[in-house]
């Protein structure tokens, strides 16, 4: 097992490893204390883990019950954050005890938001059981909900009292939902590790790779929430430098968007890393190998790059972005792997950018 000391505000820490589930009750008496967990997660998650883990809080002496959404992007609403603070209520938990975050993004986000405001805020553990979460969204202490009108535009920060990674629930992904979390780790090799991005072109982290070795993937995963944790501590509340995390987002928010959220959010953020870069290296910001390079690992690594809307269409969807400030939006632009700035951009400018992505894709084809 490995662990991360994340130094927020409330520092915590991430661990990474097999066999945790049975080990949660445990490891988050320890971190967090209370009486009672509510064990949230979804339909696909729940039958899977919840019954391990609930076990495994009651042997710590914890009075544990689960709570169980219908999982889907689409049910990262209101209507589910409501019904879980109901539930909350209606065990009588109180801010001494814990929420325990069981799945993948959406869980990770709605619950987290639950944890957050349910009497002002109690203790939450968070146990992402896809690559995703594990990699991105599980650290951090970004919470949020869907709303009409965008992605993630109600929610709070509150950081987990503890983080539980186990590999071995990986192994339960389709390679297609493992391949969509391929999509955060090669955002972090190119905002900050050029050596991890090199890395996974001689060897990318691939579905195949998961059933030879659970050690390797363990030490990918550690490497990139140690990339996260280091932009997390020097930005904790995203006021400069935790925007990098963005980097691929703005556009790949929109293609998600257009989508209606049937595209994995990996993928959208694949495709929008490499439409991105297309407009940087079309511009003189970075070279023509930059996006070359990250369009062809995201391929190896079984994600699409392909964007089949306009640039009406995503500039529409854009403009819905939170990271819009007034009449500019906050871009993550590359000017080589590892290197990424954060580049303040009239919304005009950003359109320029959309129909040059577009335009070098077709040049491409």
């Amino acid at each position: 097992m490995q662990t991360i000391r994340v130094s927020t505000g409330r520092p915590y820490t991430v661990h990474v490893g097999t066999r945790l589930l049975e080990l949660s009750g445990e490891m988050i008496r320890t971190a967090c204390g209370g009486v009672k967990a509510v064990v949230v997660t979804d339909t696909n998650v729940g039958p899977l883990y919840a019954g391990i883990v609930e076990r495994s809080l009651s042997e710590a002496g914890y009075d544990a019950s689960t709570y169980t959404f219908p999982a889907g992007e689409e049910h990262k609403r209101a209507d589910t954050l409501i019904g879980i603070l109901e539930y909350l209520a209606a065990t009588e938990l109180t801010r001494d005890d814990v929420v325990v975050a069981l799945g993948g993004g959406v869980v990770g986000d709605v619950a987290g938001l639950a944890a957050a405001t349910y009497m002002r805020g109690c203790k939450l553990a968070q146990m992402p059981t896809s690559l995703l979460a594990m990699v991105d969204s599980s650290v951090g202490g970004k919470t949020a909900i869907d709303l009409e009108g965008g992605k993630n535009l109600a929610g709070a920060f509150w950081q987990p009292w503890i983080v539980l990674a186990d590999i071995g629930c990986l192994g339960t992904l389709s390679p297609e939902q493992f391949a969509d979390g391929c999509g955060e780790v090669i955002k972090h090799g190119v905002i900050s590790d050029p050596e991890l991005f090199c890395a996974l072109e001689e060897a990318p982290l691939t579905y195949e790779l998961l059933l030879q070795s659970l050690s390797t993937v363990e030490a990918i995963v550690a490497r990139n929430i140690a990339i996260k944790r280091n932009v997390v501590e020097a930005d904790e509340r995203e006021s400069n430098l935790r925007k990098l995390l963005n980097f691929g987002h703005s556009m790949g928010h929109a293609i998600e968007a257009c989508s209606r959220y049937q595209r994995g959010h990996g993928s959208c953020v694949a495709a929008g890393m490499t439409m991105i870069a297309r407009a940087c290296a079309r511009n003189g910001i970075c070279s023509e190998e930059v996006p070359i390079r990250i369009e062809s690992l995201c391929g190896r690594s079984g994600l699409d790059t392909a964007c089949t809307f306009t640039a009406d269409e995503l500039y529409a969807a854009a403009l819905h972005d939170k990271k819009r400030r007034g009449g500019h939006i906050d871009l993550v632009v590359p000017r080589a792997i590892g290197d990424c700035v954060i580049v303040t951009t009239p919304l005009e400018e950003f359109r320029t950018l959309i129909e040059d992505a577009l335009a070098a894709s077709e040049v491409d084809r």
